[in-house]
C-alpha cells in the first residue's frame, strides 16, 4: 500500500511539474503581448495573462487549437468575423476565432474597453490585480463562482505583477518629457456660494461618518477638466456645505470610487442616499462624508423636476432632515413643485446662526 501511495505521489509531482512548465512557457511565449495590450488599452497585463492561462488551459484548450481564442471570449451579436462552435454553458455555442493569437489578445483588450459594464475597471490602479478580478467576475466575465481567486492564484504562483510594473516603465522611457501639471481653479468663475475648492484636504481626525481622504487623491491629471467641459462644478475635490464632495459623470462606477477615495462602499453608498448600485445613471455630486443636518443657507427654491434627493446632494443637507424642516412632505415626494421654498434650517430658526454639524 505504500508503494502505491509513493507511486501515486511521483505521478501527481511529475504532471504538476509538467503542467507549472507548460504555463510557464506559456507566459514567456505571450507576455510581450499582454504588455502591449496594457499600453495601449489599460488592461493590466498581469490580467490579461491570468485570465488566458486559466481561459486557455496555458495554451492546451481545444478553442486555443481551433481557432486561437485564448479567453473564450463567445461571438455576441456585434461579432462579424470568423466563428467555431464549442459546447461551453449550453451545448454548441458561438465562439469568436481569430488569425493569429495576437489578435486574439487585441480583441480581448477592445471587449473589456468599449463594453460599459467593464467600463468601472479602468478606474482601478492597473497594480491593484484583485480589485481588477472582483471585478471581472462582478460584471459578468465568467460564471464559475471562485474565478477571482483563480486569477489571483495564477497572478501570485507566477509574479504576473511584474509585467505591469515592466509595462508601466516602458511606457514611461517612451512617453515625451511634460511639465507637471497642476489644477487651478480660477478665483473668477465661482461656481456658487456654496462651494469652495480646495487644493488639498484636511487633515481631520477620522469618524464613523468622516474618513480622512488622502492627498495624494487631489490633484491627479485625470480631474482636470478641459475648458469646454460643460460641468458646473470644479474638478476634484471641493467643498458644498463644508463637506468634501467630487461631480461624477454618468456611468462611473461607484466601486472605484470607493477604492479611489478609500472609502468603503457601503458607507459611500450611505452618504449619498443611494442603495447598492454599481453604475451611476447621470452625472452627479457624491459625498466623501455624511451630509450635514443643516444647510449653509435657510432655503432653497426648486427647479423644475427637482426631487428631495436632487436637493439633498445639492445642498449637502441630509433627507430625513430636509423632510423634518418641511412638513408639507409627509412622505418623500417623486419630484417637489417649481418654485418651492425648501427649508434646509428649522423656520423658527431663520433669523439666526445655524449650528450646521
Amino acid at each position: 500500500m505504500k508503494i502505491l501511495y509513493t507511486m501515486l505521489g511521483l505521478i501527481g509531482f511529475f504532471c504538476c511539474n509538467a503542467q507549472n512548465e507548460k504555463t510557464v512557457a506559456y507566459i514567456n511565449q505571450y507576455k510581450e503581448i499582454a504588455m502591449q495590450e496594457m499600453s495601449r488599452s489599460g488592461v493590466p497585463a498581469s490580467i490579461t495573462l491570468a485570465q488566458a492561462v486559466l481561459e486557455s488551459q496555458s495554451g492546451e484548450s481545444i478553442l486555443v487549437k481551433k481557432s486561437n481564442n485564448h479567453f473564450g471570449i463567445k461571438c455576441k451579436v456585434e461579432w462579424t468575423g470568423a466563428k467555431v462552435y464549442h459546447n461551453d454553458d449550453a451545448k454548441g455555442e458561438c465562439f469568436r476565432a481569430y488569425a493569429s493569437a495576437e489578435k486574439s489578445f487585441q480583441d480581448h483588450s477592445d471587449f473589456l474597453k468599449t463594453r460599459p459594464h467593464y467600463a468601472f475597471l479602468f478606474y482601478l490602479s492597473p497594480m491593484d490585480y484583485e480589485s481588477w478580478a472582483y471585478g471581472l467576475k462582478k460584471a459578468g466575465y465568467a460564471t464559475a463562482p471562485t474565478y477571482p481567486q483563480k486569477l489571483i492564484k495564477v497572478i501570485t504562483d507566477y509574479n504576473l505583477n511584474q509585467y505591469n510594473i515592466i509595462a508601466i516603465a516602458k511606457a514611461k522611457e517612451q512617453a515625451p518629457v511634460t511639465q507637471d501639471v497642476k489644477i487651478i481653479v480660477p478665483a473668477s468663475k465661482p461656481i456658487n456660494t456654496n462651494i469652495t475648492a480646495i487644493a488639498q484636504p484636511d487633515a481631520a481626525e477620522s469618524t464613523d461618518d468622516r474618513e480622512e481622504i488622502p492627498s495624494k487623491i487631489v490633484a491627479t491629471k485625470k480631474n482636470i477638466v478641459a475648458s469646454n467641459n460643460p460641468s458646473p462644478y470644479p474638478s476634484g475635490i471641493f467643498l458644498n456645505n463644508e463637506l468634501k464632495v467630487i461631480y461624477a459623470s454618468k456611468g462611473t462606477s461607484i466601486l472605484a470610487l470607493a477604492n479611489e477615495y478609500h472609502i468603503t462602499l457601503s458607507k459611500l453608498l450611505s452618504f449619498n442616499d443611494m442603495d447598492e448600485i454599481d453604475i451611476l445613471a447621470a452625472n452627479q455630486l457624491i459625498y466623501l462624508e455624511r451630509k450635514q443636518k443643516k444647510g449653509i443657507t435657510d432655503f432653497y427654491i426648486s427647479k423644475s423636476g427637482e426631487s428631495i434627493y436632487h436637493i439633498a446632494q445639492i445642498t449637502g443637507v441630509r433627507i430625513e432632515n430636509i423632510l423634518q424642516y418641511n412638513n408639507k412632505f409627509r412622505k418623500l415626494p417623486t419630484t417637489v413643485p417649481t418654485g418651492s421654498k425648501i427649508w434646509l434650517i428649522t423656520p423658527t430658526e431663520s433669523s439666526s446662526t445655524a449650528n450646521k454639524k
